[in-house]
């Protein structure tokens, strides 16, 4: 009698999907909150890209009335934060202080040495000069921007920075001469 209630109990499959499914639906969580924070912080990383990128497009175009730094600094922000309905920018989630501007001066003489002079002062740019014998001249202008991203579940996997986030940035540049 024992035997047989064991057998029928043995072969009986009524619930094997509900404890199928208690075992996967943790992991089935998990896959899908590291693709949601994943996401999110690529999106975050997006928009660095595209306000650095539109940053250098708009000093391209002009520089209005204030100077060229200025210009890239406001306009980079404005890119990644939005802005207000009454035309300003918004004031987060990066800051002036995020955004960093940098020229380079690359001078490279006959014998093919090239030389660089880089800094984050426009009016120090303005002093830079290539040698005598200087072959070819080249200027360049940088915005790089940073951001931090904490993510929504502090479940983490891989490399994580001590502070609770994860650091972003982008950087886009051009030849101005």
């Amino acid at each position: 009698m024992m035997r047989r209630m064991l057998t029928r109990l043995r072969s009986d499959e009524r619930g094997a999907a509900v404890i199928e499914l208690a075992i996967i639906a943790p992991i089935f969580a998990l896959m899908t909150i590291g693709v949601v924070d994943m996401s999110n912080a690529m999106g975050r990383k997006l928009a660095l890209e595209q306000g650095a990128q539109r940053a250098i497009e708009r000093v391209m175009q002009t520089t209005g009335t204030t100077t060229v730094e200025a210009t890239i600094k406001n306009e980079a922000v404005c890119q990644v934060n939005g802005v207000n309905s009454d035309g300003t920018c918004k004031t987060s989630p990066i800051t002036l202080a995020n955004v960093t501007v940098t020229y380079r001066l690359e001078c490279t003489d006959s014998g093919g040495t090239v030389t660089t002079q880089t800094s984050t002062d426009s009016d120090a740019f303005d002093d830079f000069y290539c040698a005598t014998g200087t072959v070819t001249e080249a200027k360049y202008l940088q915005v790089a921007l940073t951001d931090k991203y904490k993510p929504l579940f502090p479940i983490h996997f891989g490399t994580f920075n001590g502070d609770g986030t994860y650091h972003l940035s982008a950087t886009a540049g051009m030849r101005t001469k």
